[in-house]
């Protein structure tokens, strides 16, 4: 039997059950630019895949900090953001935060190409995105956000070279920041690589492909911009376009058109590939998984 703890005057006050007593510590609220962290007001299908990584911040007590622009884009901006408990250097991460603009900022340029043989949650939903009315762009938004998050959460967990994604929210997309000495990653259409990494990161990125592959998916817009290069390794991204090669009536065009972006740039730099071999061997995966 648990003992009720004293009161104040040396009486025990039966009111109150040492089981729920805590120490805590109370903070301030969140300064400009700051927000408590959204990670525990999220559905949990809207949580990275287990196992999740040791940094990967949980706690209810960290702040997210605001710490300025990555990238800018047509669709979507990227920004670096701290998710950290005060005073506990051990809780704390910076991540990219990806966020598809709101309608009255955006201007989605993705063909329709890419959707074909895709499911719309409801027929209003799908007409009004075809009249792209301001009810169809805002779910134009939510859809490329929800649909880069399961292509993250699917190839992470099958194992192909993505950024872990932390959590989704809305049309904001929390994910892993890849680096190289503590700076972001830059993109492969910035690199100058050796001979032999060249050829290391080009059978990286052909095993990737293959696994897509394996998966019955092409990236849908692979090229030297959508990889980071990664120190030794390389780290494909920017996915919500992705094509099922096979629902997808243009499925292998997308597929061949990865293929030459990839193939182009590496031929450039001085190592022989082949568009066409690089297709041949990818189809090959692609009907042996189907069969």
């Amino acid at each position: 039997m648990i003992s009720p703890l004293p009161s104040r005057d040396g009486h025990p006050d039966a009111g109150i059950d040492p089981r729920f007593v805590f120490d805590f510590t109370s903070y301030d609220d969140p300064d400009d630019g700051q927000r408590w962290s959204t990670w525990t007001s999220v559905e949990p299908l809207c949580r990275g895949p287990e196992p999740r990584p040791d940094w990967v911040v949980t706690s209810q007590a960290a702040l997210d900090t605001e710490l300025g622009v990555l990238k800018t884009g047509k669709e979507a901006d990227v920004f670096l953001l701290e998710r950290a408990v005060p005073d506990d250097p051990a809780q704390q991460v910076v991540m990219a935060a990806k966020r598809y603009r709101g309608e009255d900022r955006r201007s989605f340029h993705r063909s329709s190409s890419y959707t074909e043989g895709r499911r719309t949650r409801n027929s209003r939903d799908g007409r009004a995105m075809a009249k792209k009315s301001a009810h169809g762009r805002a779910v134009a938004a939510g859809q490329w956000a929800w649909a880069e998050w399961e292509a993250l959460t699917r190839f992470w967990s099958a194992g192909v070279p993505v950024p872990y994604p932390v959590q989704i929210d809305g049309t904001e997309i929390l994910m892993e920041l890849v680096t190289v000495d503590g700076e972001p990653a830059p993109r492969l259409a910035n690199a100058r690589p050796s001979a032999p990494l060249l050829r290391s990161w080009y059978d990286q990125l052909r095993e990737a492909m293959a696994e897509l592959a394996r998966l019955g998916v092409a990236h849908g817009d692979l090229s030297p911009y959508n990889v980071l290069a990664a120190g030794e390794r390389v780290v494909i991204i920017d996915l919500p376009q992705a094509v099922d090669v096979v629902a997808n009536p243009q499925g292998m065009d997308f597929l061949m058109r990865d293929c030459r972006n990839i193939c182009t740039w590496f031929t450039a730099r001085g190592l022989e590939v082949d568009e066409h071999d690089l297709f041949a061997e990818l189809l090959a995966e692609l009907l042996a998984e189907a069969l």
